[in-house]
């Protein structure tokens, strides 16, 4: 396949660049290079003679419209989005402006592309999205693909609102949209502002470790390359005008998933000076709007397209956490940058 992948120098999308290129697919991918973006990403993809790279920004339509014309991709993966909730409540405009107005320059774009009858015949557009988007739920229950929008950050509002779009490019014009929504993800390159890598790294160092309120919010946790076979699924054999939403079957609270990562750096950095990393927990206050509990229900994806998770948190999360003991490079270089995990989490030390 010819694969355009947006935001494919990100956490996610360089996931589903690098397996794209692994299975042969080539692949065009399209990221501005903001903050959370970075080339090391895909630096093990990039000489492939099947991978390009266009540094654009996807809210410049006339710019993605030249693009996909000159590419002529089977399929479109939109996932260039700002994702991070903190950053959302701080400064929501980057949010509408890359997530709504970015995802309604690609659909316009795409439209003009399947219009002028250069598309392939089963072209889909593909967009990329988030559980965020269903809201909170109670102590039982389970997001599935008909459960009703509620969105309490501007992330997750953002993020609703390029799925409308998207759902509204393929009632009004015909688009052959395929939305998935997944939970979240876990897994090697993440960006150091998520709770994943600012658990390890400030363990690493022996800074606090920052937990929301008590830390009993409830999350499904999904590993990145789980995710990226399924994305890739979905791009493939997707039925237009469908929705699928991905989650991993892992649900933790927030507190549980830190001790976990605890306990298995208490294991990775045994010695006889060692102290429990536990001891590093710090309960901070919470973030508004901090949904309570988020469940996927991925029945329809594993019924229909025949994906399921692979890999059990217990062993995605040591992959991980090895995956970081192993690459201090990457995220000291991204430090050098400027970027402080614990200033990030309002944290002094």
């Amino acid at each position: 396949m010819r694969l355009l992948v947006t935001g494919g120098a990100g956490f996610i999308g360089s996931a589903v660049v690098r397996q794209a290129i692994s299975e042969g697919h080539h692949v065009l991918n399209v990221d501005k290079l903001t903050y959370a973006a970075n080339p090391a990403n895909v630096a093990g993809v990039a000489d492939s003679k099947r991978y390009q790279f266009a540094q654009l920004d996807i809210c410049d339509q006339p710019a993605m419209t030249a693009l996909i014309g000159d590419f002529k991709p089977d399929t479109v993966m939109h996932l260039a989005a700002e994702t991070h909730v903190d950053r959302s409540i701080d400064g929501p405009s980057a949010f509408i402006q890359t997530n709504i107005v970015g995802t309604y320059s690609l659909l316009e774009a795409t439209r003009h592309y399947v219009q002028a009858g250069t598309a392939p015949k089963d072209f889909r557009f593909h967009h990329i999205s988030t559980d965020e988007v269903y809201g909170s739920l109670g102590a039982t229950g389970e997001f599935t693909e008909d459960s009703p929008y509620q969105p309490n950050s501007p992330y997750s509002a953002a993020k609703a609102s390029s799925d409308m779009l998207a759902r509204a490019w393929g009632e009004t014009y015909g688009a052959p949209v395929v939305v998935t929504n997944c939970s979240n993800n876990y897994g090697p390159y993440q960006f150091p502002e998520k709770l994943i890598p600012v658990v390890i790294i400030n363990a690493l160092e022996g800074k606090d470790i920052p937990v929301y309120g008590k830390g009993d919010n409830v999350r499904d946790w999904l590993y990145v390359g789980d995710h990226a076979d399924a994305l890739l699924r979905a791009a493939q054999t997707g039925v237009p005008g469908e929705t699928y939403n991905i989650g991993g079957r892992a649900e933790r609270t927030n507190i549980d998933l830190v001790k976990m990562i605890c306990a298995i750096l208490d294991d990775e950095l045994s010695g006889p000076s060692a102290k429990p990393h536990e001891q590093l927990i710090s309960f901070v206050k919470d973030r508004p709007g901090h949904d309570h509990r988020y469940a996927i229900n991925c029945d329809k994806i594993e019924r229909d397209l025949g994906w399921t998770p692979s890999v059990t948190i217990e062993e995605g999360m040591r992959q991980t956490v090895q995956w970081y003991l192993e690459n201090k490079a990457w995220w000291e270089d991204i430090r050098a940058r400027g970027f402080d995990t614990a200033a990030r989490q309002g944290l002094k030390k």
